[in-house]
């Protein structure tokens, strides 16, 4: 027999009565534990559904994103291909233009080759003109020597003085043709000078061009070895992108098949788990029936305990409505503000100053009752619980974990126990549940509750929660 509390039991006039009282006892214990468990199983199945669902949701992420990759690969193929064409048309221009600014390199070179020959020609010719001008004015001196001393020979010197002349005219022009000489010379020195000149810039730039294509031709080479090695390595993804396409969609059907089995069975789970509290609410009604037709349980002593605190908390309820200390339009009032800055969440409703100052006088002497009492704490129809007991009424931290554990008066627990409780107008309701003791470990509870009635309006109920 599972342990329970160290209350003193009725005698039942019917002993099969009371064993089946304790029967459904357990039996409610037992569905309880098969229930928790469904609850783990349940809410394991709906995450692994839900982590199916992504990793589906991934996968057909990953063949809408390999469809692209695959359209922008082709892309990129096509564009590599036309720039490898583009590339390789450039080096041929810039090779047909390199061998064409050779030819015109090399003929300006010989230009300039021959300017300065001509130059050096020049040159000479200048020298020996300058030779023949000496001479010419050497000449001229003698021709007017000779002519003087013709005249000094007189009428035997005419002859002679004749020739003198004759020469002394031949030199004059022969100074005056050696001067257009030098002049054209000159002239023609400076022009052929200039054309070296440019000649040699020209064969310069000749040169850089060259130079600059031939750079040029190398660095277009390089371009089009990288262009084809792009152009390979896009048709290796590509080929690469269609194994991952072909891979997901043998792979996509297997996660469907498997989602829809697991949506079967969590589905199935979920229906079990439903049967299950159904199952909780029949063992509950055998157990209050057996209760009410006689059979003695273990439960008995605090099953009176609760029902008479909870028709004293409908007393002074009334009590109060009746001095006017409350109105029952207050204390009915279901409209509940949320007290700013907490976490877990608490709330304030017309009547929670009210039980703040009557419900602790009723409650604190029967959780002091036993080292196995949990708590006791009255809430309304809706799982609000106003006032609870002084040790889970601390101020709240800045821990919402120690909050949950220690400041649980103000809040709803609408929880199908909790809300169980509220709303139950049977004589009294007896639930097994488990309480979460974090860390995945939980401890099977017994929660006994009994209506609270004003004035013949079913205000909630009192919960008396106490460890097996």
């Amino acid at each position: 027999m599972i342990p329970n509390p160290d209350f003193d039991a009725h005698s039942a006039a019917d002993s099969r009565l009371s064993d089946l009282a304790r029967l459904a006892g357990r039996l409610g214990y037992e569905i309880v534990d098969i229930a928790g468990f469904l609850d783990t199983v349940d809410e394991q199945s709906r995450a692994q559904i839900a982590i199916l669902r992504q990793v589906e949701g991934s996968a057909k992420g990953v063949l809408e994103a390999n469809s692209a990759v695959r359209a922008a690969l082709e892309e990129v193929t096509s564009v590599t291909e036309q720039t490898q064409t583009t590339v390789e048309g450039s080096i041929d221009f810039v090779r047909t233009s390199g061998q064409k600014s050779n030819s015109v390199a090399a003929w300006v070179t010989a230009v300039s080759d021959r300017m300065q020959k001509v130059a050096a020609s020049l040159e000479a010719v200048e020298a020996n003109n300058a030779i023949i001008a000496d001479i010419a004015r050497q000449v001229n001196i003698l021709a007017i020597n000779a002519k003087i001393e013709a005249a000094r020979a007189g009428e035997s010197g005419r002859g002679f003085g004749v020739v003198a002349e004759a020469i002394n005219e031949l030199s004059r022009k022969t100074a005056q043709a050696a001067e257009g000489i030098e002049e054209n010379v000159t002239t023609l020195s400076t022009w052929v000078g200039k054309l070296s000149d440019e000649a040699k810039s020209v064969s310069h730039d000749a040169t850089a061009v060259l130079d600059g294509a031939e750079e040029t031709d190398r660095v277009l080479g390089e371009i089009a070895q990288g262009v084809e090695r792009t152009s390979q390595a896009t048709r290796t993804m590509g080929s690469e992108a269609e194994k991952v396409r072909t891979a997901v969609e043998e792979f996509e059907p297997a996660f469907e098949k498997i989602g829809r089995s697991a949506e079967k069975t969590a589905q199935g789970i979920h229906e079990a788990h439903d049967r299950v509290n159904k199952l909780i609410d029949t063992s509950e009604d055998i157990y209050r029936t057996t209760v009410d037709l006689g059979g003695a349980s273990e439960d008995a002593e605090m099953i009176d305990v609760t029902m008479t605190a909870a028709r004293q908390i409908g007393q002074v309820f009334e009590e109060a409505v009746a001095t006017g200390r409350i109105s029952m339009e207050a204390l009915f009032d279901r409209t509940y503000t949320e007290v700013p800055d907490t976490n877990p969440v608490q709330y304030l409703a017309r009547f929670t100053e009210f039980t703040d100052s009557v419900l602790p006088a009723i409650q604190e002497p029967i959780v002091a009752r036993s080292d196995k009492m949990v708590f006791c704490a009255a809430v309304d129809q809706n799982g609000y619980l106003p006032t609870h007991n002084k040790k889970f009424s601390q101020p709240q931290g800045s821990d919402p974990k120690w909050n949950a554990a220690n400041a649980r008066n103000r809040r709803i627990f609408n929880d199908r126990v909790g809300l169980k409780a509220g709303t139950n107008e049977e004589p009294f309701l007896l639930q097994v549940y488990r309480r979460d003791m974090g860390g995945g470990s939980y401890m099977m509870m017994k929660d006994l509750s009994a209506p609270i009635v004003v004035k013949g309006r079913h205000w909630g109920g009192l919960r008396v929660a106490y460890k097996f």
